[in-house]
């Protein structure tokens, strides 16, 4: 992650209703930056809401990824070295594509974002953002362009015998209630929603905690601790680190 860019935690669309194509397939969309870390976080965070995410990198691997995956939006940087995000959109307008647009930029001066809403840009978010706003933005970008319907959702997280329920805050383990923090409920809440995936401490810190690694893991330890005692304590251990990695939420058994 860039020193430039902050993200904090999605929270009120966590609970949002979820969207969907019209068919009831994911919505699609593309992440164009050439910042991978910041390409990879915005991913993960928009997988989040259930969505089917392709990454690329720079303007040109854009253009023929739309024309494969044709996502129902694109966020898409506008400071790159091969074809900038301008070029982009004017060559996919010029196509008769009509994909709405987010705009990343590190600019934030007026005539940068006249120059993308006028060019055919539907919105616009300035580094640093908070992933919050980016993904409210876009919801609202999908829904007034696509035809789309929202998902009820369970609000009940169930991992072998640990469910959590994100409306009420209860968490349980087989079928006995687990007091949490509200720091600790996040934690747990990013775990359950990435099963069996390895989150590395920088990660844990963007989504949980919103702010940059910058010498600051030694919190995620002292949590997963935490968690580890109330969740794990006296059963078989559903929390795992990988020695390196990060650390894993699975199943127990």
């Amino acid at each position: 992650m860039t020193q430039a860019t902050v993200f904090a935690p999605a929270s009120a669309s966590a609970t949002a209703p979820r969207l969907r194509r019209g068919d009831g397939s994911a919505i699609r969309v593309l992440v164009v930056d050439d910042e991978a870390a910041l390409t990879d976080l915005v991913a993960m965070a928009l997988r989040y809401e259930g969505w089917e995410i392709k990454t690329a990198s720079g303007g040109r691997q854009a253009m023929s990824l739309v024309r494969e995956f044709r996502p129902d939006a694109l966020v898409l940087d506008i400071m790159m070295p091969d074809l900038d995000g301008m070029k982009v959109l004017s060559r996919l307008r010029a196509d008769g594509q009509d994909t709405p647009v987010l705009f990343l930029t590190a600019k934030d001066s007026l005539d940068d974002r006249i120059a993308g809403l006028t060019a055919g840009g539907d919105d616009y978010v300035t580094k640093p953002f908070s992933l919050e706003e980016l993904v409210a933005r876009l919801r609202g970008l999908i829904r007034r362009s696509t035809a789309v319907v929202a998902d009820s959702v369970d609000p009940r997280i169930v991992i072998g015998d640990l469910v959590l329920d994100e409306d009420s805050h209860e968490v349980t383990r087989d079928n006995q209630p687990i007091d949490l923090t509200a720091t600790e409920f996040e934690l747990l809440r990013f775990l359950m929603r990435n099963p069996r995936r390895v989150l590395s401490k920088a990660q844990i810190l963007d989504r949980v905690w919103s702010y940059d690694f910058g010498g600051k893991s030694s919190v995620v330890e002292l949590y997963i601790s935490y968690l580890r005692k109330k969740v794990d304590q006296g059963r078989t251990p559903m929390i795992h680190t990988v020695r390196g990695a990060g650390y894993m939420l699975k199943a127990a058994g």
